[in-house]
Order: structure tokens, then sequence, then C-alpha cells
């Protein structure tokens, strides 16, 4: 068990490499400057930098957790790295970036703003759409802009805290199922916490793609094939990884509990990404083409390609589930 614990932490240490240095770095302007340089921050910093602590505080706690609280092991070392998360993220959201916003042709003004509000501009146009969308008085009253960077609001950062929920979530799942399967020699759970592992590394993958490409946005509501399929394929592995999580606790029940409810919190998940989406686009989203099967369907928001994205959520895990539980 030592050494499943030990080389589990090295693993999470490595993992988190990248996320620690960002974390690093912002906090080493912080304490030099008092803010940190537009040109110097490190992008979604927050909140991977937090996720990566949360995940670390979890699996540091777990072993001990495992031997005092039993079979509430997982539920309290959850509930603290969940709540290390926020505390941790709301230090950073705090924090103040100066960036630069040219107000006329030759003037040029220095804005702190807090961190929180500028990762709601940097999610929503990539770093290169902001600087030449906001640098000349010309452009600032583009339609695309307008809706890409409207009013502030921190109802923007649902996305952020659900994708972080279930990373932490996902993770320690994980971490705790392993240790309980080597110490009681029970491997029930075998199948779901391999398959939650897949999903989770495969949904981590894609966070971490995102970070350096967002997924080849452009500034525009309108985004290329590319970035269209890679966008349905991050909302469809993040509801399936929070279906398998659910799923990994309902092992041989009645199939409406073991795949039916799962599957159901799997497209509740992806549904609620839309809805961060859409505060974060100012009651808008991308939109992955042009015509009837992208356009927003009356009185909603979604498109049918939305929507069959839900359903994919819901199905892909459904199948998964039944495939791999022994349900009745």
């Amino acid at each position: 068990m030592k050494k499943y614990y030990l080389l589990s932490l090295v693993g999470i240490l490595i993992a988190s490499f990248y996320p620690l240095k960002m974390g690093i770095c912002v906090i080493s302007d912080v304490i030099r400057d008092g803010y940190v340089l537009q040109e110097n921050y490190p992008k979604y910093v927050i909140p991977y930098t937090p996720v990566s602590l949360a995940i670390i505080t979890g699996v540091l706690l777990m072993p001990l957790l495992i031997g005092f609280a039993k079979k509430y092991a997982l539920f309290i070392g959850s509930s603290v790295s969940v709540g290390a998360f926020f505390a941790i993220e709301h230090l950073f959201e705090n924090l103040l970036i100066n960036t630069t916003v040219t107000v006329t042709k030759t003037i040029t003004e220095y804005i702190p703003v807090e961190l929180e509000a500028w990762q709601m501009f940097m999610c929503a146009v990539p770093q290169e759409a902001v600087t030449r969308e906001v640098t000349t008085t010309e452009a600032i009253s583009k339609t695309a802009v307008e809706i890409l960077m409207g009013e502030y609001s921190p109802t923007f950062k649902i996305h952020f805290y659900i994708i972080s929920i279930v990373l932490i979530l996902a993770f320690l799942n994980c971490f705790y199922g392993f240790a309980q399967m080597i110490k009681s020699k029970d491997y029930s759970r075998l199948k779901p916490l391999v398959l939650q592992s897949v999903s989770t590394v495969l949904f981590l993958g894609l966070c971490i793609f995102a970070c350096f490409t967002a997924f080849f946005r452009t500034g525009e509501i309108v985004v290329s094939p590319i970035s269209a399929f890679l966008m349905a394929l991050f909302f469809i592995v993040f509801g399936i990884t929070m279906g398998v999580y659910t799923g990994s606790f309902l092992t041989g029940r009645k199939k409406l509990l073991s795949a039916v409810f799962p599957s159901t919190v799997a497209a509740l998940t992806t549904l609620i990404m839309y809805i961060g989406e859409m505060f974060l686009l100012s009651g808008h989203l991308y939109r992955f083409g042009e015509g009837f099967l992208f356009d927003a369907l009356p009185y909603i928001v979604l498109s049918v390609i939305d929507i069959l994205i839900i359903v994919m959520s819901f199905g892909f895990t459904y199948v998964i589930l039944s495939f791999t539980n022994k349900t009745k």
C-alpha cells in the first residue's frame, strides 16, 4: 500500500508540473510587483492550478482518512479537496492583472483588472483576437466582440467550476477505488474504475490541449470544423466522465440504477456545460456551422447539433455501463 500511495503522489506531482509552475509564476509576480503583467499571464492558471493543488491535498489526506474514516474516506476526502479548490480559486481570482488598452491611436492606458474578469475575456476570445479587437478604437464596436466580450458576469465561472469539480472527484475516486481494491482484494469495481481512469485521463488530455490551443477558436461565433469537432468531443467526454463516476458506485444494480441513472447524470452534466458557455458568451453559444442544424431553435439557445451532443453523452455512457456492469 505504501508503494501505491507513494507512486500515486509522484504521478500526481508529475502531472501537475505545468499547473504548479503557472501558479508559482503568478504568485512570484504578485509578491514582487503587486500584480501580474498581461504578457506574463499564463492562460488558464485558473482553474487548473487550484485543481492540481486540490487533488494533491486529497491524495495526501486519503491514506489517513482510509485508516480513520473507513467507508466515509472518499466522501470526506472529496469534500475537503473541493473546499480547498474553492478557497485557492478565490485567492487567485482576486489577484490583479495589468493589461493595456489603446484608447486613442497615440495614448495607451494601463488598466488593473481582477484576474477572474480577465480570464472571462481570455476564455471567450483567444489572446490574439483580444489584442486585435481592443487595441484600436475602430474595432471595439464589432458585433462578434460585443457578443464574446460582453458585460462581466461571475456566472461565466459555472463551466470552470463544474470542470474542476468533475476532475477532482474523478481523480480521487480512481485513487481511492484502487487503494481499496489493493487493501481488500475485492475487485468488483475494477471495470468501472478502469473506465473511470480512461475517461478521466482522456478528459484531462482534452483540457490540457484546450489550454494551449483553445481548440483553435479565432474570436468568431461560428467556429471551424476542426474546432467544432474538438469542442463536441470535449462536451461528450466531459459528460461520460461524470456519468461513469456515478456508475462506478452502482455496479451490479438494476439497469435503471446502474446504467440509466448515470447516463442521465452524464447528459445533465453536458447540459450544465452548455449553460456555463451561454453565460460566458452573454446568452449565446458557439456555433459549429451555419444552417438549420446549427442555428438556435425557437425559444432556446441550443441547436439541433447541441441537443444531439447531449443525447450522445447519454447514449455513450449508457452503452459503456451496460456492457461493463452485470445489470438485471
